[in-house]
């Protein structure tokens, strides 16, 4: 147990050194090509940040473990928007662009839908299976494919703050690279002793997966944003989030059904709508408090419902 826990605190200091060199990088990248830094947090950030959730729910998939690999994403992507993004409006408020509210921020919510349409055939309409089939996969990541074009087609730089000496481009290519390798190494070392230890409490895979696999494959993102944050680039972290939600859905679960068909039997309506409930509560806070903005107040009830989640989660359990 005592090895398990150097690990877990090991991998834990490995992913906040790669946040905080991948921020560093992809910012002065944004910067010095005119990408808007949201579209460098919604793409480069956000798929080096969803490499863990890869990881393992591929890995899930190639197992047959449909609970790990649809647990995974969907308590990731609930832990993503509650957790984090609040955390991350608690340290700094973030502005939410026209863009994002026409264009961002609903692609967030229909995806979000559609995981639920496609993965719920038979207990919302009575008929087929609840499991996304490997049509399902394909349809998830043709729709990747187009979003990643749409993302970079209508980009519009938005700097946040006055422009800053960039670093040097082979230098901030760099800190991307070693950035997102200390990410997910330091994400595969935290998650893999965090499930030994859950294993040694004896608790379910769904339970581990909506939980503490969730979570850890997170901390890339919470790092990541936490950093942006105290850098004042809240854009970035917006994209972070937003862009790994995205991709957890589209291009992890697309690839992971398949892979092999999952099965949603075991996710319950209650984990279904408060992942909806995390990508709508991001669409209202654009207009309750201050107007067009995550404030610390958002960011508070965002945790909140996180809390309630999690203590819900333990007494099922």
């Amino acid at each position: 147990m005592l090895l398990q826990i150097i690990l877990f605190l090991f991998g834990l200091m490995l992913v906040v050194w790669g946040a905080d060199a991948l921020v560093d990088g992809a910012s002065s990248i944004a910067r010095k090509f005119g990408i808007s830094e949201f579209v460098i947090g919604l793409t480069i950030v956000g798929m080096g940040t969803s490499a863990p959730e890869m990881v393992v729910s591929f890995i899930g998939a190639i197992g047959g473990n449909a609970d790990i690999a649809v647990g995974n994403v969907i308590g990731s992507n609930i832990f993503n928007t509650l957790l984090i993004l609040g955390l991350t409006a608690m340290i700094l408020p973030m502005n939410i662009t026209s863009l994002n509210l026409k264009k961002d921020i609903p692609i967030n919510i229909v995806i979000t839908v559609l995981l639920i349409v496609l993965g719920m055939n038979f207990s919302i309409f009575g008929c087929g299976d609840n499991r996304l089939s490997r049509i399902d996969g394909l349809v998830l990541l043709a729709l990747f494919c187009i979003y990643m074009y749409i993302s970079f087609r209508f980009d519009v730089p938005n700097n946040e703050e006055e422009p800053v000496e960039t670093k040097k481009t082979w230098w901030a290519i760099l800190l991307i690279v070693l950035g997102l390798n200390g990410l997910v190494i330091g994400g595969k070392v935290f998650v893999d002793s965090a499930v030994t230890i859950a294993k040694m409490l004896n608790v379910s895979d769904k339970f581990i997966a909506v939980t503490i696999l969730a979570g850890g494959t997170s901390m890339p993102e919470l790092a990541t944003c936490v950093v942006a944050a105290v850098k004042k680039k809240g854009q970035l972290a917006l994209g972070n989030i937003i862009g790994s939600n995205v991709f957890n859905i589209l291009l992890i679960l697309g690839g992971s059904a398949l892979i092999h068909p999952l099965s949603l039997d075991q996710i319950g309506f209650v984990d279904l709508g408060i992942l909806l409930l995390s990508s709508l509560v991001i669409l209202s806070s654009a207009y309750v408090g201050k107007k067009n903005k995550i404030d610390r107040v958002d960011g508070f009830f965002f945790v909140l419902l996180e809390i309630a989640y999690m203590t819900f989660l333990v007494m099922e359990k």
